[in-house]
């Protein structure tokens, strides 16, 4: 014969694990953002130094020849 108390996992309760995934949840969220927005900064910073090169190069051949 089994009654709800044995029934229920021991230990925390379960809103509580339920809360603790969703902090979890949470925070790997920001931290893939974190992440994502990284890499197109350096992508973006990249792009702008090769841009930059560039120009110094194309002003330099404009004025030297």
């Amino acid at each position: 014969m089994n009654t709800q108390v044995e029934a229920q996992p021991k230990g925390r309760h379960p809103v509580v694990r339920k809360a603790f995934a969703g902090v979890v949840l949470v925070i790997v969220a920001a931290l893939v953002l974190k992440l994502v927005i990284g890499f197109v900064i350096a992508i973006f910073c990249t792009v702008v130094a090769v841009a930059a090169v560039l120009a110094v190069i194309w002003a330099l051949k404009t004025i030297l020849w």
